[in-house]
């Protein structure tokens, strides 16, 4: 029996290529935005311990400024860090599509070779039967002929 070949595996083997590219690149996107947001919470809960640190009593005037400034300075911190979390969610879903897309594309030529696959399948089937009926055919010529 023949083996199977698919004429556009070459392009198959690219577009799986091209997938696993574009998987990693959302990976790393996914990875970039997950730092940013656990950057935020740390924020977060520095501002929080700052905040009770503030309230403790004996606090001098010096020391208020100073904490005050300390927040302001959290909190722009902060901002530009939602705005990093922003773009880098942007890139996330642009990063998805492209993956989308990729995966798309690879499964309609696997879609295309399981198709050819299945055909050269019902095709080699067709021509064992073929086969093996001639060869029961002759044999049961030959066994006339011999009971003759």
């Amino acid at each position: 029996m023949k083996r199977f070949h698919f004429g556009l595996q070459k392009v198959l083997v690219l577009r799986e290529y091209r997938e696993q590219e574009t998987k990693l690149e959302l990976g790393r996107a996914i990875g970039a935005l997950t730092q940013i947001e656990q950057r935020i919470q740390d924020l977060a809960a520095e501002r929080i311990r700052i905040g009770h640190e503030q309230c403790s009593t004996g606090r001098g005037t010096a020391e208020i400024v100073a904490f005050d400034r300390y927040v302001q300075r959290l909190e722009s911190a902060k901002n530009r860090l939602l705005e990093d979390a922003a773009q880098a969610k942007r890139k996330v879903e642009e990063d998805r599509e492209v993956y989308l897309a990729a995966s798309r594309d690879r499964k309609i030529i696997d879609k295309i070779r399981e198709h050819q696959e299945e055909e050269y399948r019902q095709f080699q089937l067709g021509e064992e039967t073929k086969m093996l009926d001639e060869v029961g055919s002759s044999r049961i010529q030959q066994r006339a002929r011999e009971e003759r």
